[in-house]
């Protein structure tokens, strides 16, 4: 099992549409037994709420159900997930800054995968309202971070 965590700062627009996309990806690959998919954020804000309302709809636009609830990142997590994928340099700080030296989790940023595009920060919806662009960005990087997955886990 391979064991993925999409982490932002408050875990209700971007790593949630992450984890709801690659979730899809790895459904559409019949991949679902192989790969497992969570998401979480660097700060507590929003523990226990549901997605944004435009992250919910972004989604649903999309065919893709999402029912997460938030939770922060915790030190467990470091122990527990292969990848640590980070929407923007500040929480890749953050995820840095409390990660244990006995990890293996290889902790990148998520536009890091992406083909499409130059910037390497998804930026906030929640500040910029721009749902429809962060959904292009994260589709576009996870579509490629999994035929990297495929790769190098033999899937």
């Amino acid at each position: 099992m391979v064991n993925v965590l999409f982490v932002c700062l408050g875990n209700i627009c971007r790593s949630p549409m992450a984890e709801g996309v690659f979730r899809q990806l790895v459904a559409e690959a019949g991949l679902s037994d192989h790969i497992q998919i969570d998401s979480a954020g660097t700060s507590g804000y929003h523990v226990g709420e549901t997605a944004h309302s435009g992250t919910l709809r972004t989604l649903k636009k999309h065919n893709i159900d999402y029912d997460g609830r938030s939770r922060q990142l915790n030190m467990v997590d470091f122990h527990e997930y292969d990848y640590i994928l980070a929407m923007d340099t500040s929480n890749l700080r953050s995820i840095r800054n409390m990660m244990p030296t006995d990890t293996n989790a290889r902790i990148t940023l998520l536009l890091d995968y992406a083909q499409r595009t130059s910037i390497r920060d998804v930026p906030d919806p929640y500040y910029t309202g721009e749902f429809d662009k962060v959904y292009d960005l994260v589709e576009d990087a996870c579509r490629n971070f999994l035929v990297v997955l495929r790769q190098t886990h033999s899937l």
